[in-house]
C-alpha cells in the first residue's frame, strides 16, 4: 500500500507544483476574458498586468523541472494571460497623416498631500510638453504653478486653492491659447478646455474617478464614466482625455468608456501605480484617451513627481483622413 501510495506521489508532484506555479495567475486572465462585470470578477481584471509577468516567471521554473508536457500547461497559462493582457497594451493605434504636427502631452496624478515641487516641475520639464494635464494637484504645487508651468503659458484650473486633505485642484496647461468649456454641475472631478493648437481645435479633459469597489461604493466609476461620456456628447472636435481612472483600460469601466464616448485608450505598459513598485510590475490606473482624429505615436511613463502615480507621457497627431466612400 505504501509502495503504490508512494507511487502516485512521485507521478503526481510535478503536476501539483506546476499547478501551483502556474494556476494563480490565471485568475486575473479568466476575469478578463470572462468579460463579466461583476465587481469581484472586475476587482481581479485589474491585475492581468502581474499576472503576465508572474505566468512568465513560472514558466520560467517549470522550464527546469525537464518534463515536456509540464511545460506544454505552463505555456498554455502563459499565453492566456498574454492574451488577456493585450487589449491593454496594443488597442487600436489608428494610422497617422503623413506631415501632420506632433504634439506631446504630459499627464499625472500629483497626489493631493505632494509638496514636492522641485520633483514635479523636473518631471514636466523632462518630458518637454506641449500640453499639461494635471490632477489632484495640492496647494504647494498649485502655489508653485506659475514656476512649474513657465514654459506653459495657457492655464486653466477647476479652483484657486483647496484645503489640506482633499483631492486637489485640476490644471490644464499649455503652450497654446485655451478657452474654458462650460460643464455641468454633477459629481464628476474633472476639467475642460478647449486648444487652438497645431492640429486644430482640441478638447483636454483632465478627469479623476473614484477608487473602485470596495474602496469606494460599487456604482461610483460606473455614474462618473456615465458623467463624462455626457460631458462629451455633442462635442465634434477631436478630444484628449486624461488623468487618473483607478481602473485598467481593459475592465469593466474600461470598456464603458470606450462604448459610451467612442473613445480609445492608448497602450498601458509599463504600469503607472503604485511607484513603490518597478514599473514592470504596476498597474496603468492613469490613461490617455483619443477620439478617432487623433493618433498615438508613442507612450511612455515620466519621472516620478513626488505622488505614487508615474506620469504618462504621449506624442499625439492628426489621423489619416477616411477616404470618403
Amino acid at each position: 500500500m505504501l509502495a503504490r501510495l508512494k507511487a502516485i506521489f512521485l507521478m503526481l508532484w510535478p503536476w501539483v507544483v506546476c499547478l501551483m506555479l502556474t494556476g494563480p495567475w490565471l485568475i486575473p486572465a479568466a476575469a478578463h476574458i470572462s468579460g463579466h462585470g461583476h465587481r469581484w470578477v472586475d476587482i481581479l481584471a485589474q491585475f492581468t498586468g502581474p499576472a503576465l509577468v508572474g505566468s512568465i516567471l513560472a514558466s520560467l521554473l517549470v522550464m527546469l523541472m525537464k518534463r515536456p508536457s509540464l511545460m506544454v500547461m505552463a505555456f498554455g497559462a502563459l499565453l492566456l494571460a498574454a492574451g488577456a493582457f493585450l487589449p491593454q497594451i496594443a488597442p487600436p493605434r489608428g494610422t497617422p497623416e503623413r506631415g501632420a504636427p506632433v504634439l506631446t502631452v504630459y499627464s499625472a496624478n500629483l497626489h493631493a498631500e505632494n509638496a514636492d515641487v522641485e520633483a514635479v516641475g523636473a518631471s514636466i520639464r523632462a518630458a518637454r510638453p506641449d500640453i499639461v494635464i494635471l490632477i489632484e494637484v495640492s496647494p504647494a504645487v498649485f502655489a508653485a504653478r506659475q514656476q512649474i508651468l513657465a514654459d506653459h503659458p495657457y492655464q486653466r484650473a477647476s479652483e484657486t486653492i483647496v484645503p489640506p486633505g482633499s483631492r486637489g485642484s485640476v490644471i490644464i496647461a499649455s503652450r497654446y491659447p485655451l478657452s474654458a468649456v462650460d460643464a455641468p454641475q454633477d459629481q464628476l472631478s474633472a476639467l475642460h478646455a478647449l486648444a487652438d493648437t497645431p492640429l486644430g481645435p482640441l478638447h483636454l479633459v483632465g478627469v479623476h474617478l473614484t477608487r473602485p469597489w470596495p474602496f469606494q461604493y460599487q456604482w461610483g466609476q460606473i455614474l462618473q464614466a456615465e458623467m463624462l461620456a455626457n460631458r462629451l456628447e455633442g462635442v465634434t472636435e477631436p478630444i484628449l482625455v486624461a488623468g487618473d481612472f483607478n481602473t485598467v483600460s481593459s475592465a469593466r469601466i474600461g470598456r464603458q468608456i470606450k462604448a459610451q464616448t467612442g473613445l480609445t485608450p492608448a497602450p498601458a505598459w509599463p504600469g503607472t501605480w503604485p511607484t513603490g513598485l518597478p514599473s514592470w510590475l504596476g498597474i496603468s490606473i492613469d490613461h490617455q484617451w483619443r477620439s478617432d482624429e487623433l493618433v498615438f505615436l508613442s507612450r511612455q511613463i515620466g519621472k516620478r513627481t513626488g505622488s505614487d502615480h508615474y506620469p504618462v507621457v504621449t506624442r499625439i497627431t492628426r489621423a489619416r483622413p477616411h477616404p470618403p466612400r
